[in-house]
């Protein structure tokens, strides 16, 4: 049976036989290179827009998605409200009226609408004659819209609910969930809910709030994430930010996410706006458009919930097509695109690829793996009719971060014991991954371990011996004294070098922030940038009235001028100051620290402004790169064989980012520190071994198609930690099979018993062969191989071209 996963059912999960214990996590998922129609990832496309005749134009409506279709509700389109109910087949790439029955919701614009097992639900919004001023108000009404039979039905509801507009929606355990929004006269920030599952005992409930609640807002978008319910931005008054929100579901408490751990020169989260859209996909949220302080921006934002950071989404270099000559023929009153291109003509999905232009109350939904934006208001308060779709990514995590912290975690496979500060507490660590990242340790590691060669010369002890008299392969601890740390603020320091994470302080607890400020001054001493800018964004951000004198006090002690100016100009602010120097702990500074106080508030020093860019130092991934590169080659400490070829290593890497090696390193050294490198039973080009080599040490995906290959089945057989490898590769297979490549890509599927991806490159061979066989290497092939090629020619040639071939004989 081969071993490779793309010769196997995608149930299947043989390993294969080896002599570890190497199976991946729980998490890990397996992937067959099953080919069919696919989409460059981070793609924007324009799809057909909606004939007038269909639709019209708006901005305010609604969208949801049920199954391979956009539903569109509502709006206005300028000048009257809507209330018809548009459907695009996303698969057809057609517009239509969806089929209704009943009495439709009146006329509106600024409603919600969700989906709940085969229903639609539209709640509240702003109805009325907006041409004439007339009849204006807000709703609180809801109506189901049943799929299956176009029914509109209209739930008469008890409750006290507020008529409101522009408010946020969603549906959660059954529930349909209503957040904050305007009732004519103030923006709310209250919460309701109600049941979905049985129409006849369905009331409103007022949801009782704690925690940080946002403030009373509108036009903002809501979506839901790993159980929990996010709010972005919007329309609050004086009081409009860019902050996000989260609401937990069970407890019913709102948090404020806070943006502090962010490094300065990190991608910094969108600007504060009104009218924009949120969707959720995977482990990941996506703003895009809105009105941000009169600018229509239309970058695509993206959080990522786990790592709490925000990026700007690069589309694909072929988001933006030229040369393309697009057709309009209007049949039976629809509109048909299509798209005539050098080489064929392209289905709806590949017609006028653009980025849709900035907007604002617009609307988006998901299907699959891609977000649908419909409509909005465009530069000079037009309405769109266009509809865009943006291709996800949906990669698993890179996991380099977390399983870095682990190793830091579980100290396995230590080789150095740093004895810190005059009561010569200990901490173990890895020389591999501290010398990657910090000079200064580096430069202390290299002379204790120069003083421990020569302390071993002198007393001629040579190689540790074991009781069978055999060497031992595991040296002693390297003994690294710094008397310049105490053992805590050395750990999380340690917790940095291998994560790029420090945890928050908990806000408002002195001891916290004082324990930052310790581990600010070994940044400052031991010249690490990054950690240094992370320390003061945390304590600026966590100083408060109760705590801001103490942290004044420790920052001139330790002559942390920076921190002592940020406290004084907060202490001297006019909504703190008097507060501060009522309390007991004022009376109690020092001398110095009142004059000072006292001499800021009466007279403040003029701002000093700098043009010098501030170095935020170098990150976990370019200090590991760096690594892999050369600079840690003094620190390997194993030797890995690829048919033969050494190639220096360090255990503690290997064994943190694989369990493979992890099991192999627990159990016992292999003999004379090597191993040999293969994947199952096939050894990887030397080039493929590189590309496994940098994801193992710095997370890189970036790869020729070929190496793909090799490494498809490299995550189940190495044990990491989950298939983003294995995702990268089939995506890489999926858009880089071409015909100049595609006889190296075929040898290695061959190589590699990859049966479908074997088969997808002889049927691109048989269908350019005329190209194909133009090609060097296709003399070089082995003859199987070119037997295959001849095989596959001949089932490709009809029973009616034999006929002519026939003939001509």
């Amino acid at each position: 049976m081969p071993w490779f996963p793309g010769a196997m059912s995608c149930k299947s999960k043989v390993a294969p036989s080896v002599d570890f214990d190497h199976s991946c996590s729980d998490s890990v998922e397996y992937l067959t290179l099953n080919f069919g129609p696919f989409e460059t990832v981070h793609r924007w496309r324009r799809l057909p827009p909606c004939d007038e005749f269909v639709g019209a134009r708006r901005s305010k409506h609604t969208v949801v998605a049920y199954r391979d279709a956009i539903y569109v509700f509502g709006g206005d389109n300028g000048k009257n409200m809507l209330n018809d109910l548009l459907r695009f087949d996303v698969k057809d790439c057609s517009w239509c009226r969806a089929f209704t029955t009943g009495t439709p919701p009146a006329p509106r614009y600024h409603h919600s609408a969700v989906v709940y097992g085969s229903s639609m639900f539209v709640f509240g919004g702003y109805t009325g004659d907006i041409y004439s001023n007339s009849n204006l108000k807000n709703k609180n009404d809801l109506f189901e819209y049943k799929f299956a039979t176009g029914q509109w039905t209209e739930w008469k509801v008890e409750g006290r609910l507020v008529a409101r507009s522009a408010h946020g929606a969603t549906v959660y355990n059954d529930k349909l969930w209503i957040f904050a929004g305007y009732d004519g006269n103030a923006r709310l920030n209250d919460m309701w809910t109600i049941s979905l599952q049985d129409r006849e005992q369905a009331y409103w409930e007022e949801i009782e709030q704690s925690g940080e609640i946002p403030p009373s807002c509108c036009n903002f978008p809501v979506a839901v994430c790993r159980d929990k319910m996010f709010v972005f931005s919007g329309q609050s008054g004086a009081k409009i930010t860019n902050n996000l929100f989260q609401f937990e579901f069970k407890g019913h408490i709102w948090t404020r996410i806070p943006t502090e751990h962010l490094l300065r020169g990190s991608p910094p989260p969108p600007q504060r706006r009104y009218g924009h859209t949120m969707v959720a996909f995977d482990r990941h949220l996506y703003v895009f458009g809105g009105a941000a302080d009169n600018t229509l921006p239309n970058e695509l934002h993206c959080y990522d919930v786990d790592s709490q950071t925000w990026e700007v989404i690069q589309p694909s270099t072929d988001s933006e097509f030229t040369g393309i000559n697009v057709y309009e023929i209007h049949m039976n009153r629809f509109t048909f695109w299509f798209v005539v291109c050098n080489l064929s003509l392209l289905n709806c999905n590949a017609n006028f690829s653009q980025m849709p232009s900035g907007r604002l109350f617009h609307a988006a939904a998901v299907i699959h793996d891609a977000m649908y934006i419909f409509g909005g208001t465009v530069d000079n308060n037009v309405r769109s009719g266009e509809m865009y779709r943006f291709q996800f990514s949906c990669y698993p995590k890179c996991t380099l971060h977390e399983d870095y912290g682990k190793l830091w975690e579980n100290r396995q496979f230590c080789d150095v014991e740093f004895t810190l500060g005059e009561r010569e507490e200990k901490v173990l660590g890895h020389i591999a991954i501290v010398t990657a990242r910090c000079k200064w340790l580096r430069k202390k590691i290299l002379q204790a371990r120069d003083r421990q060669k020569q302390e071993s010369d002198e007393s001629g002890s040579g190689s540790q011996k074991d009781s069978s008299g055999r060497s031992s392969r595991v040296p002693p601890l390297l003994e690294v004294s710094i008397r310049e740390a105490d053992a805590q603020p050395f750990e999380v320091l340690m917790q940095f070098l291998y994560t790029d994470k420090i945890q928050y302080p908990r806000r408002g607890h002195v001891q916290d922030v004082l324990l930052i400020m310790d581990v600010y001054k070994l940044a400052l001493s031991f010249k690490l940038s990054r950690l240094e800018q992370l320390c003061v964004q945390y304590i600026e951000a966590s100083v408060d009235l109760q705590n801001v004198l103490s942290v004044c006090e420790n920052a001139n002690k330790l002559q942390l001028d920076q921190l002592k100016e940020h406290c004084l100009n907060f202490v001297v602010k006019e909504s703190h100051f008097n507060q501060v120097i009522m309390t007991k702990e004022f009376e109690h500074l020092s001398t110095q620290l009142i004059v000072e106080i006292v001499r800021r508030k009466q007279q403040p020093p003029p701002r000093v402004y700098s043009d010098q860019p501030v170095d935020i130092g170098t990150s976990l991934v370019q200090d590991m790169k760096a690594c892999l590169e050369g600079a840690g080659h003094e620190f390997c400490d194993i030797i890995l064989l690829l048919d033969g070829h050494p190639r220096p290593a360090h255990k503690a890497i290997l064994a943190a980012r694989s369990s493979y090696f992890e099991a192999m390193f627990r159990s016992f050294m292999p003999e004379d520190g090597q191993v040999n490198i293969s994947i199952g039973e096939m050894v990887p080009s030397t080039q493929a071994f590189e590309s496994m080599l940098r994801y193992i040490y710095y997370g890189d995906v970036n790869m020729p198609p070929e190496d793909s290959l090799y490494l498809f089945a490299a995550p189940y057989y190495y044990g990491f930690s989950n298939n983003r490898l294995q995702a990268y590769c089939k995506q890489n297979l999926e858009m880089n099979v071409t015909v100049e490549n595609v006889l190296q890509i075929l040898e290695a599927a061959d190589k590699t018993q990859a049966l479908d991806m074997k088969k997808h490159c002889l049927h691109i061979i048989v269908h350019q062969f005329t190209k194909v066989s133009k090609l060097p290497n296709l003399r070089s092939l082995s003859q199987p191989l070119l037997l295959d090629i001849i095989d596959s020619l001949a089932s490709h040639i009809s029973d009616k071209q034999c006929t002519e071939m026939s003939s001509d004989i």
